[in-house]
């Protein structure tokens, strides 16, 4: 192949400025052999528009901004002393999850915390954990699954009819939902794939294929698509009248999607904050810097994107069982918001790790396990929270401790005894790994009032 050559003329063409043409063939000749005229220029081109690529690519980009090389930036220090934070069930939490919390709410540009009484163990903020912070926000505090949720429709189909014709409703549930690496085959259209983030940030455009593949799927752990009794209580607050209906529940997220944002964003938030240890998996972005205006744009898509796999796994389910849901329940989790600060007012950026929204009137629903069930859930606003509560029941033991600890014929007896069918899934995701829904809800009593409930009957996974 033809070492490539570009002349100074054809750089300033293409909005590349004053560089220095011999440099930059130098390098593209000796460290990019491969590319060619118009993939070297498009690559000056997004090093241009998109610093937080310059990482990347540090030899281009000494040349191309010669202005911007400097030292390296002062480590941060963690507080002496932490800022205010409540712990809502605090002798249902592992320890270790407390300590990540501790260590969190001690950031420099930590404000305030809370954490649930679902919270366990996860990498930087633990799952469970609420923070807030200045003017800076966390990849690793809004996690790798960005924009996790969960669905429920409600059908105006009696239940009697779920378990007369137990085996339709089954086969439905396979035809339309895909785990893992399968996928649906059919043709795939939704507004959110042609969203501008996917044309002008370099990492969205390298991944919108897959994006495109994996879009109505759900991932591998604790996804799930159920098939389930909903019940609303006399007197409904919902907008519907209070009864027994079929429902369908859903739990995933962004999948690949959210995950590398979340580690290409993280890579680039070590750089910067020099922190170290467990700490580093805290490293955060100025919100006013353009790597953390380019995260908080791709954390966003990632939100969108696992809404879009929800809506498109319910429309599919609906359209097959050829009815329109009464009422739709949707919350997201893994996320950050702008916000404000319950105490002084001032706007935050508030990151929800395994956390749901419960600010005053806030609907939703939280999660219990295969056999346990669902809330249908409303905020009540409290500021101790930062507006948030639980986001299911929380494990109680590890996915490698619960493959020790029980038996395919444990799980497979429970199940039995509840009346649940369980497709896919394994004993990492049993519901002795969980803990107490029931316990759960009662220490979050303050924070969300109870609307309703859901019990699943048909628990499909991966």
């Amino acid at each position: 192949m033809k070492k490539v050559q570009l002349k100074a003329r054809e750089l300033k063409k293409a909005g590349i400025g004053d560089a220095d043409a011999s440099r930059i063939n130098k390098i593209l000749q000796k460290h990019y052999p491969d590319l060619r005229k118009p993939e070297a220029l498009e690559l000056l081109r997004e090093l241009t528009a998109h610093t937080s690529l310059r990482e990347q690519h540090p030899l281009l980009s000494e040349v191309l901004f010669p202005a911007a090389k400097k030292a390296p930036e002062r480590p941060q220090k963690l507080r002496e002393e932490p800022v205010p934070y409540t712990i809502f069930g605090k002798e249902y939490i592992d320890p270790k999850a407390i300590q990540q919390m501790e260590l969190a709410v001690r950031l420099p540009v930590a404000v305030s915390g809370a954490l649930m009484p679902d919270a366990h163990a996860g990498y930087g903020l633990p799952i469970g954990g609420v923070l807030a912070t200045e003017n800076a926000v966390i990849p690793f505090g809004v996690g790798m699954d960005i924009g996790c949720r969960v669905c429920l429709s409600i059908f105006a189909i009696p239940p009697e009819k779920l378990k007369e014709s137990h085996d339709y409703f089954k086969k439905i549930l396979i035809r339309n939902t895909f785990f893992g690496d399968d996928y649906f085959k059919g043709r795939k259209e939704h507004p959110v794939l042609d969203r501008e983030e996917f044309r002008e940030i370099p990492l969205l455009k390298k991944m919108k294929d897959k994006a495109y593949k994996q879009l109505g799927t759900s991932g591998h752990g604790n996804h799930f698509v159920d098939i389930g009794i909903v019940e609303i209580p006399d007197p409904s607050t919902l907008p519907v009248p209070p009864g027994l209906y079929v429902g369908i529940l859903s739990h995933s997220g962004s999948r690949n999607l959210g995950a590398e944002i979340a580690r290409h964003y993280t890579r680039i938030a070590r750089g910067k904050c020099g922190l170290t240890g467990e700490a580093g998996n805290l490293s955060w972005l100025d919100l006013r810097s353009a790597e953390g205006q380019e995260y908080w744009k791709a954390m966003t898509l990632a939100g969108d994107y696992a809404a879009a796999n929800h809506e498109m796994i319910h429309w599919r389910i609906a359209e097959e069982l050829g009815e329109q849901w009464i009422l739709r329940i949707e919350n997201h989790h893994n996320f950050a918001w702008k916000e404000k600060d319950p105490a002084s007012g001032r706007e935050v950026i508030i990151h929800r790790k395994g956390a749901t929204p419960a600010a005053k009137n806030d609907t939703g629903v939280i999660p219990g396990t295969m056999i346990a069930p669902g809330y249908l859930i409303r905020g009540r606003g409290n500021p101790l929270s930062l507006h948030s509560s639980s986001h299911g029941a929380g494990r109680r033991i590890s996915r490698t401790q619960a493959k020790s600890q029980i038996t395919k014929k444990e799980l497979y007896e429970m199940l039995q005894k509840h009346g649940v069918e369980l497709i896919g899934g394994d004993t990492d995701e049993a519901p002795m790994a969980y803990k107490d829904i029931g316990e759960v809800m009662s220490l979050q009593a303050e924070l969300v009032d109870i609307l309703g409930i859901f019990r699943p009957k048909i628990v499909r996974m991966c």
